[in-house]
């Protein structure tokens, strides 16, 4: 059977679903359909607003917490009607709701000064936990002592992700809410362990520094744990790299400990990968 695409009906009913669409996103500026019930209408709007509105207060529920239900809900309103997602997935949503924050949202007196920073620490969670990697476990093998580390090329789960902020995210609350910057940065570890459970670590500038150079540590020219340490030891100035290294030898244990760190490989591993 031939179907026919551009037939008057289909034309019309076309046209009907994009004044149903564009009536349920901003009902202020576009009139409900002809031939629609209003009570319907009501229906449907309600529905859709409902669902968006609950999804993004479950994934960002500490910035709901600090702002008014009316601001709440006029900036969920706003994205609602003016984003255009580039994806149908409704687990992204929320990353959409995260583009719209950065680059479509215009600042508001009231908006707090760490709105962005915090939503994106929230969406983190959500992110990592419906991340999809695969960890390749014949690619690295388990240290017996933490001596490997060093002698290794330590192998950071891709389940692990360093993170940096200019306020402390993760202390924000309903009770706390900065209103400046912090002079130093606020580092956190954000992994996934083996129980698939979402964990979130403050870490000094030397571990985050740390662990960013463990996983950027790819290609054919690997260092091990001591040359990596050894880097670290030149970028602080500091006179004693031993000391360095001795300190850094305990960080790799305890990232290796969470399974922030799986494992080492061998100069031979990585030449055969």
């Amino acid at each position: 059977m031939n179907t026919t695409y551009n037939t008057p009906d289909r034309s019309d009913f076309v046209h009907l679903q994009y004044a149903f669409a564009a009536h349920i996103r901003d009902p202020e500026h576009n009139p409900c359909p002809e031939d629609v019930e209003a009570r319907r209408m009501k229906i449907y709007r309600e529905l859709f607003y409902n669902n968006v509105e609950g999804f993004m207060a479950s994934t960002y529920p500490v910035l709901r917490s600090i702002m008014p239900d009316q601001r709440w809900h006029a900036m969920i309103r706003d994205y609602y009607a003016k984003h255009q997602s580039h994806t149908p997935l409704f687990p992204e949503m929320p990353r959409e709701f995260l583009k719209y924050l950065e680059y479509e949202r215009k600042t508001e007196p009231d908006d707090p000064p760490f709105m962005l920073e915090l939503a994106h620490y929230e969406w983190v969670e959500l992110a990592l936990s419906i991340l999809d990697e695969k960890i390749d476990g014949n690619s690295f093998e388990i240290p017996d002592k933490s001596d490997d580390l060093l002698a290794g090329i330590p192998v950071a789960s891709p389940l692990a992700w360093v993170l940096g902020y200019h306020f402390p995210v993760h202390r924000i609350s309903a009770d706390f809410q900065p209103q400046t910057p912090d002079k130093q940065i606020t580092y956190l570890i954000v992994y996934r362990d083996v129980k698939d459970e979402i964990h979130f670590m403050e870490a000094n500038s030397v571990t985050a520094r740390l662990l960013q150079l463990i996983i950027d540590n790819t290609g054919h020219d690997c260092r091990n744990g001591k040359a990596l340490l050894e880097q670290i030891a030149v970028e602080l100035n500091h006179v004693q790299s031993d000391i360095v290294i001795e300190g850094g030898r305990v960080i790799l244990h305890d990232l290796m400990e969470r399974t922030i760190l799986l494992g080492v490989r061998s100069q031979h591993q990585i030449a055969t990968l």
